[in-house]
């Protein structure tokens, strides 16, 4: 057949990853057929017996009769939702910005809740999935019931800190999806995953009801998160301690905050 390749040729070892997919089967398939050295690298198995599976199963074992050697990883998905910050729709490092100190933009009707983690706490966690054997082939979800939120909540506490009321201003959908359509790489996937968590409620919504999925707090039930409290403390101290920056751009912050609930006192 015309096209065809000429087979029982040896080459140097070829390592397929994606061999199961609508592409990746032609090319494993052709790389056998040439006669190289093919290596298949597959994932640990899913422990869901569905249909997608058993034909990616049946495609391994094709491989493997025609001599595929099968690399197998396992491997943790890690889902650590939202950094405990300010949730800036239109910045992709929100922990490096300080809450606003003019005015709040709320998504929505501000009620939406999500998952707040902070950095460190991914960190830690994270390492500690890496040990741990019941992490293996799991999709390992951050959800502190301590640090589950709203907008709205989180513009509430950060006003306890600075101790005055600041305005509200919406944004809505509508806004968050013209934004997107932008194209403006990053800002744009920024203001799409901000629609989807603050107004569409896609961390809360998703329900862990599959077998490869598995909470945090349930694996280490002793071991407590940073709560978004501490971190909104940790934020003010920041603005009082940069003296410089506040002297120019807070100059009406008149005393220190506490580490405690306690309020500082900004003039209105």
């Amino acid at each position: 057949m015309a096209g065809s390749p000429s087979l029982n040729v040896v080459g140097s070892p070829t390592l397929i990853i994606g061999s199961t997919g609508f592409i990746g089967r032609f090319v494993t398939e052709a790389s056998l057929d040439y006669g190289r050295p093919t290596y298949v690298l597959v994932r640990g198995r899913a422990e869901s017996e569905t249909s997608s599976f058993q034909t990616r199963a049946d495609a391994i074992r094709s491989f493997q009769d025609k001599g595929a050697i099968i690399v197998q990883i396992h491997y943790t998905y890690i889902c650590c939702n939202s950094i405990a910050a300010w949730p800036y729709h239109d910045n992709t490092h929100p922990s490096d910005v300080l809450p606003p100190m003019d005015h709040f933009q709320i998504y929505g009707d501000g009620n939406v809740k999500a998952y707040f983690v902070a950095g460190t706490d991914i960190g830690k966690f994270t390492m500690k999935c890496v040990d741990d054997d019941r992490t293996l082939n799991k999709t390992v979800h951050f959800r502190p019931p301590s640090n589950l939120l709203s907008i709205n909540e989180l513009a509430s506490l950060w006003e306890e800190k600075i101790g005055r009321k600041l305005p509200r201003v919406t944004i809505t959908e509508d806004e968050l999806l013209a934004l997107a359509e932008e194209m403006r790489i990053p800002r744009s996937i920024v203001a799409a995953l901000t629609r989807d968590i603050f107004i569409k409620g896609c961390q809360v919504n998703y329900s862990l009801d599959k077998l490869e999925d598995i909470e945090i707090t349930s694996l280490y039930p002793d071991d407590p998160f940073i709560t978004i409290d501490e971190c909104y403390n940790e934020f003010a101290k920041k603005i009082v301690n940069n003296k410089a920056a506040t002297a120019e751009q807070h100059p009406d912050l008149t005393e220190a905050p506490s580490p405690k609930p306690k309020a500082f006192a900004v003039a209105a």
